[in-house]
């Protein structure tokens, strides 16, 4: 097997009178805003968003919800695990529908508790959102099967900006309905949210089975690809890209807590950080859209990582006033959803072709991309209790600013851009 090939042949192969346009109407990426609103709904919607309204409603301690929310969060981290079935036996937009519909039926099943915090709702929960993590790793399969350049930075942008923009009107829909509507009837309201945008699955690109004579000629094809994405020198950077504090969107969380700090209320801070955050950050996925497809995926993430932490640095160098505070949130959040969207971009130009295992590889790589988010969360508070809140942002802004160029030093001046080139 031809394990691996420049990017920018491919990026030319086939462009004729239609140019672009032609190869992203055949391969449709936008249709990944859709497929990845499941996802959307369960991770930033539900988990991240109102369930902890919806159990603080029936009397749960607040200590006993920030144990079933991290409880929750933590398929995210480790669905590398059973991500990798996605890769066999069925097609990967079927699974798709699968792990859609089992979490959405599962999350029904849980709202019908009596109380969302007691041990059996919780562990109904947990299985829900293990099932919608094969959303995630079917999606990031499919993506590693387009073709073209340009078709994969589109469907990044549409795949984060959806997972933003939907995960805050899911927050905002559940909030609401929950004062008009018993818990379970919610419960249901929460499941068609899951299971009917998977269905724009049955209008996706078609993908067929990668048929292998044999498990051994599978294992054997399934480590080639392995073998080509982590085990190379070319991996190194790539893997650093991803460990490092680049727009890790770790204060993004820590910031409502410092509004005050900057002269500004809660009404302001939650209207900041809340649904006008979550429409800032999906506004700047789909700006990524407009970072030419000629400039690598990497160098266009570390740019933008530049940029980030120059929004940082308003906060931390700027007086302690609201203006301050509105101007910079507005532009790191924007810049946030930009980041995240080339940071896809980076995976799938890490991952190279989906080819057998493309989900499960893609499901690994994208895993790695929380590890800064944790160690951020707590650097950025050792500097806000060292500093105070300027110690908070500064942090945040320095470190992420030395990685990014650094990498971006390196990205410029050595890296070559090279991808596996198994085809699906």
């Amino acid at each position: 097997m031809n394990e691996i090939e420049a990017v920018g042949a491919e990026v030319d192969a086939g462009m004729g009178a239609g140019g672009v346009a032609q190869v992203e109407t055949s391969e449709r990426p936008w249709i990944f805003g859709l497929l990845i609103a499941p996802f959307a709904v369960i991770g930033f919607g539900l988990v991240q968003g109102a369930l902890s309204f919806l159990m603080r409603r029936q009397g749960v301690s607040v200590e006993r919800i920030g144990a079933v929310v991290s409880l929750l969060i933590l398929p995210q981290t480790l669905y590398f695990l059973w991500s990798p079935v996605t890769d066999f036996l069925m097609r990967r937009r079927t699974w798709l529908m699968v792990g859609a519909t089992c979490a959405g039926l599962l999350l029904a099943v849980a709202f019908h508790a009596k109380n969302l915090g007691s041990p059996g709702a919780v562990a109904v929960m947990f299985l829900g959102v293990c099932c919608g993590q094969l959303v995630v790793s079917s999606c990031g399969g499919m993506m590693g099967a387009l073709r073209q350049e340009r078709s994969r930075r589109v469907a990044s942008s549409f795949y984060q900006g959806s997972s933003l923009g939907l995960g805050g009107l899911a927050v905002f829909g559940l909030s609401i309905l929950v004062t008009h509507m018993g818990q379970g009837l919610l419960g249901w309201v929460v499941a068609a949210m899951i299971i009917l945008p998977s269905l724009a699955a049955l209008a996706a690109p078609a993908q067929g089975l990668i048929v292998d004579n044999g498990l051994g000629e599978t294992m054997r094809r399934v480590w080639g690809e392995f073998k080509a994405t982590f085990f190379c020198w070319r991996a190194v950077p790539y893997t650093l890209t991803l460990l490092f504090p680049i727009a890790s969107g770790a204060s993004s969380g820590l910031l409502p807590g410092v509004a005050q700090d900057y002269g500004v209320n809660g009404h302001q801070m939650a209207w900041m950080n809340g649904l006008a955050g979550a429409l800032l950050m999906a506004l700047g996925a789909m700006a990524a859209t407009l970072i030419p497809a000629r400039i690598r995926a990497s160098v266009g993430y570390l740019l933008v990582g530049v940029v980030n932490a120059g929004t940082l640095g308003i906060l931390w160098l700027g007086p302690l006033r609201p203006n301050t505070y509105y101007v910079g949130v507005a532009l790191y959040l924007f810049t946030i959803g930009t980041a995240n969207a080339m940071f896809t971009a980076v995976i799938l130009e890490f991952l190279g072709r989906s080819g057998k295992s493309g989900s499960g590889r893609y499901s690994i790589i994208n895993s790695m991309g929380n590890v800064p988010v944790v160690y951020m969360t707590a650097l950025a508070g050792w500097g806000d209790k060292t500093w105070g809140v300027r110690g908070l942002v500064g942090t945040d802004a320095v470190l992420g600013l030395v990685a990014a160029v650094v990498l971006l030093a390196w990205f410029l001046t050595k890296g070559r851009v090279r991808k596996v080139a198994a085809s699906f």
